[in-house]
C-alpha cells in the first residue's frame, strides 16, 4: 500500500468516511472501503496510529470523541495556535478507538449558533467549534454566515463577497470579474479554505449574470459596486446565511463594526493570502475626518472623497489589505446588538494598517438605491 494512501486514510477514517469530505461521498467511501474493507486492529493502519498517537489511538474528528475531552452536545474548543505537524490536524483529535462515536449527520451536531430567521444574526462564539488561543484575528467557523468567496472556473481566488439573497452576491466593481460570468464561480459558508473537515461543508454556484454600476469610475473606484446573479441559489444553513442591507430608518452602532476576509496580511510583495477567514473590528470614520486624513496621504490636500465611499478604521494594525476586495463591511443594529447590517465593501486604502489612514469602503448605504433598482428589473426584492 502507498505511504500517502496509508497517512490520508489514518486521519479520515473513524468507523466510516464522513459524509461531508467530499462532494461525492458514496464514490468517496467505496474509493476507501475498496482500500481498507476491515477495521483489524493489526493492521498497518492502526500501527501508525498507535505510533503517533498512542496505543490504541487514532485521528478522528473532534465531535467523534467521547473520552472525557470533547463537550457532549458537540460544542468544543480549537485552538489555532496548535501544530501543524502534529499527528492529527486541528480539526481532529487522537482518541482512543473504544471511544469513537458513531459519526453524525451534519445537520444533527451540536451548533452553538442561534437559529433566528432573517438575515444578519453573527455566529460570535462560531458554529460546533469555537477557537480558544486565536493570534491572528481568526474569525469563528460560520461567525459571518454571509461572507463568500468569489473565484474563476480554475479555483483561482478573485475577491471577496457577502450574499444578500439566497442567490444574488454583492462585492466590489473593481474586481477582475470579466466580462463571463460562466467563468466565475461563488463559494459560501468556507472558513478555512485548505480544510474538508469543517462540520459543515460550503457551497459552490456558478454565476448567472454580472452586473457593475454604470458609474463606476476605474481610476477614482467612485460607485464601486457590482451584483452577481447566480445560476442557482444557495441552500441556506447555519454557515451560509444573508446579511442585512441598510435602510434609512434604520441605526446601527457605528462603533461596533466588523470586517473580514481572506485576503493578505500585509501590503506588498511579502503579503500572504490567509487560509482561515479573518476579521477586523472597526468603527467607521465620519466621511469629513475621512476627508482630512487622506488628504495627509499622497493623495494631497485637494482630495475630495465621494458621496459613494465611506470609511473605517485609522488605527495602526486595524485595516483590511490587498485581496479583501469585495468583502462586507458590518455594523451591529443599535436596537439589536446581534444583528448586522452591511455599510460598505472593501474598496481601497493608502497602504494597509497605516495608523490614522482609514480604509476606504464603498458606501452601502448611499449605493442602496441602485441595488434595489436593479434587482427589480430582475424580479428580486430585499
Amino acid at each position: 500500500m502507498f505511504e500517502s494512501q496509508k497517512l490520508v486514510a489514518l486521519c479520515l477514517l473513524s468507523f466510516r468516511i464522513h459524509t461531508i469530505l467530499c462532494q461525492n461521498s458514496q464514490n468517496y467511501d467505496r474509493l476507501f472501503n475498496s482500500i481498507f474493507p476491515t477495521r483489524d486492529t493489526n493492521d498497518q493502519t492502526t500501527e501508525y496510529a498507535n505510533k503517533v498517537c498512542g496505543l490504541g489511538k487514532e485521528c478522528v474528528k473532534r465531535i467523534l470523541c467521547n473520552d472525557g475531552n470533547i463537550i457532549r452536545d458537540g460544542r468544543t474548543l480549537l485552538d489555532i495556535r496548535i501544530e501543524y505537524d502534529a499527528p492529527c490536524s486541528y480539526l481532529e483529535h487522537c482518541c482512543h478507538i473504544r471511544h469513537v462515536l458513531p459519526d453524525m449527520p451534519t445537520s444533527t451536531m451540536g451548533s452553538n449558533s442561534r437559529q433566528n430567521n432573517g438575515c444578519g444574526y453573527r455566529n460570535k462564539n462560531g458554529v460546533v467549534y469555537e477557537i480558544t488561543g486565536s493570534l491572528h484575528n481568526e474569525a469563528e467557523f460560520a461567525e459571518f454566515p454571509w461572507m463568500v468567496l468569489i473565484s474563476g472556473n480554475d479555483g483561482s481566488y478573485i475577491c471577496g463577497g457577502s450574499l444578500i439573497a439566497s442567490n444574488v452576491v454583492l462585492t466590489t466593481a473593481h474586481c477582475k470579474l470579466g466580462n463571463r460570468p460562466d467563468m466565475l464561480s461563488v463559494r459560501a459558508g468556507e472558513w478555512d479554505i485548505e480544510s474538508l473537515f469543517e462540520p459543515y461543508i460550503h457551497q459552490n454556484r456558478m454565476v448567472k449574470e454580472i452586473i457593475r454600476h454604470e458609474n463606476f469610475n476605474s481610476q477614482s473606484l467612485h460607485n464601486d459596486i457590482a451584483l452577481l446573479i447566480l445560476r442557482s441559489p444557495f441552500t441556506l444553513a447555519p454557515n451560509v446565511q444573508p446579511i442585512c442591507l441598510p435602510t434609512s430608518n434604520i441605526a446601527v452602532d457605528t462603533n461596533n463594526c466588523v470586517s473580514s476576509g481572506w485576503g493578505n496580511d500585509k501590503f506588498g510583495r511579502n503579503g500572504v493570502y490567509q487560509n482561515i477567514l479573518k476579521k477586523m473590528e472597526l468603527s467607521i470614520v465620519p466621511h469629513a475626518t475621512c476627508q482630512a486624513q487622506l488628504r495627509k496621504t499622497r493623495l494631497g490636500r485637494f482630495f475630495e472623497l465621494d458621496q459613494s465611499l465611506t470609511c473605517a478604521g485609522g488605527e495602526a494594525g486595524k485595516d483590511m489589505c490587498t485581496g479583501d476586495g469585495g468583502s462586507p463591511l458590518v455594523c451591529a443594529d443599535e436596537n439589536d446588538p446581534e444583528r448586522y447590517y452591511q455599510i460598505g465593501i472593501v474598496s481601497w486604502g493608502i497602504g494597509c494598517h497605516t495608523d490614522n489612514v482609514p480604509g476606504v469602503y464603498a458606501n452601502v448605504w448611499y449605493l442602496r438605491p441602485w441595488i434595489n433598482e436593479k434587482l427589480r428589473e430582475r424580479g428580486f426584492y430585499l
